[in-house]
């Protein structure tokens, strides 16, 4: 088995003990890279120099007799909205061609002294708002490896690919409503979008501003993985406190083990709006799963004040750019403003008052939801209610983007609530695409999400790395 093909913790293990060289790992994906990538476009900046000279410095520590971290020579993705030092941070827009980051970001620089090694930046939707399909006005499209006629989703569209096709183990992404959980479905693999507060960052990238409260409290950096061991070694890796970040919160990684069957809601059409069949027998798959795992697991109506969430969701973020739009739109490229421009007629901006009331809500549903995951410790439910969809859908016409919109409605709801959440693969359609589901629950309770996305991997496998079917 080449060396790409294996999972992250094997890759460290292997490196560690001198079975593998760090600098055989990184050529195996670099190799890989050069197979694949040219016909994918997920890796859009390749660190192939940088990568080689860190690997080399991992093997000269390793002959020296000096103890490696849990990630050593481990190559990882990383979105192009995320600064890498000495690399450009583009936001996949030609202005932003020449803003080369001064730092790592925090996440990067958490994965590296991990003895990570990034091996490339990777595609996104411009700026982040010019839709939920990874396409870039500087990079182009990025095409699902197992459907090129269906988009691999986004924001961190590429990471989900890269991961997906074996051109890294490990992907750094941010999610702000769907972003790591869509992607990661679409494309098979495992992906943790974390409690609001559970991994610092610094969001300071295009300036020296803080952003606006939305931006500050509905974002956050997820890893991907193609088993949830990675994923589980990449959020150990991620969290803590930093002085960057006010907002990190230092809570355990592990919380206290719950009495009894642990209960699991299941809502498989939250809001009522209609759900396809395929993604309504993943649902069925993973209940059973955990099931016969001994969880408790209960169909329950609906999620916590649904519609009420899902507005707010998409008004808060809305209002607080408005005023910045029509200067944020040129840097979006021919066509790349129409999926906000169908938000707004969607979701029109509140003014002040209707801003106050709007964060009143946002505080409303968060205690609606911890009072909902109390009785039910983890919620299984869909992380896109139907399968992946052509590429730019959300950006066609009104009908396409409330579409989409509607379709990662679970993905933006618990956002605004600030729960975390794990999408894990639950196998194949009779079509041949991935299906997932998505694992919720208590705020800082990743360790919940993670166990239970296990029992579901242990029952139905994983789906990737996977070649690329053209």
């Amino acid at each position: 088995m080449p060396l790409w093909n294996k999972p992250a913790t094997e890759l460290a293990a292997a490196v560690r003990t001198g079975e593998a060289s760090a600098l055989e790992v990184v050529d195996s994906h670099l190799a890989r890279i050069a197979e694949v990538n040219p016909y994918l476009n997920a890796v859009t900046q390749l660190l192939a120099d940088r990568a080689r000279s860190a690997a080399r410095n991992t093997d000269r520590r390793r002959a020296a007799g000096e103890e490696l971290g849990p990630l050593a020579g481990v190559p990882f993705t990383v979105k192009e909205s995320t600064p890498i030092a000495g690399v450009p941070t583009t936001f996949g827009t030609p202005h932003f061609r020449d803003h080369v980051a001064t730092a790592d970001a925090v996440p990067v620089a958490r994965l590296r002294a991990a003895g990570a090694i990034p091996i490339g930046h990777s595609n996104m939707p411009t700026l982040i708002l010019a839709g939920m399909h990874s396409r870039s006005e500087l990079y182009g499209d990025t095409r699902n490896p197992w459907d090129a006629r269906r988009t691999p989703g986004g924001s961190s569209g590429g990471d989900g690919v890269a991961v997906a096709a074996g051109m890294a183990p490990l992907g750094l992404g941010n999610d702000s409503g769907g972003s790591v959980r869509i992607p990661a479905s679409f494309c098979g693999v495992a992906a943790l979008n974390p409690t609001t507060g559970r991994f610092p960052a610094d969001q300071r990238v295009i300036g020296p501003d803080d952003p606006g409260p939305a931006s500050q409290g509905l974002v956050t950096d997820g890893p991907f993985a193609r088993t949830v061991a990675d994923l589980r070694l990449a959020y150990e890796t991620l969290a803590g406190t930093d002085l960057r970040d006010p907002r990190a919160v230092p809570v355990p990684l592990y919380g206290e083990p719950l009495d009894g069957p642990i209960r699991v809601a299941v809502v498989t059409d939250p809001g009522g709006r209609g759900v396809h069949p395929t993604v309504r027998r993943a649902i069925a798959e993973a209940s059973d799963a955990l099931s016969d795992a001994g969880y408790d697991v209960r169909e329950v109506p609906d999620v916590p004040r649904m519609d009420e969430a899902f507005d707010t969701y998409h008004r808060l973020p809305v209002t607080e750019f408005a005023p910045n739009w029509p200067a944020v739109r040129k840097l979006l490229g021919e066509g790349g403003d129409r999926y906000i421009e169908l938000t707004m007629r969607s979701a029109p901006p509140a003014d002040g008052p209707g801003l106050i009331r709007l964060m009143s809500t946002w505080t409303g549903v968060r205690r609606s939801w911890a009072e909902f995951l109390h009785e039910y410790p983890l919620l299984l439910g869909p992380v896109f209610t139907e399968p992946p969809v052509e590429p730019g859908l959300e950006s066609r016409d009104q009908a396409g983007r409330d579409r989409v919109a509607s379709g990662m409605r679970l993905c933006s709801v618990s956002t605004l609530a600030g729960v975390p959440a794990v999408a894990v693969p639950t196998g194949l359609a009779p079509d041949g695409l991935p299906t997932g589901v998505q694992l919720i629950s208590r705020a800082f309770r990743e360790d919940l999400c993670l166990a239970a996305a296990q029992a579901v991997e242990d029952r139905l496998g994983v789906l990737t790395p996977i070649d690329p079917r053209r």
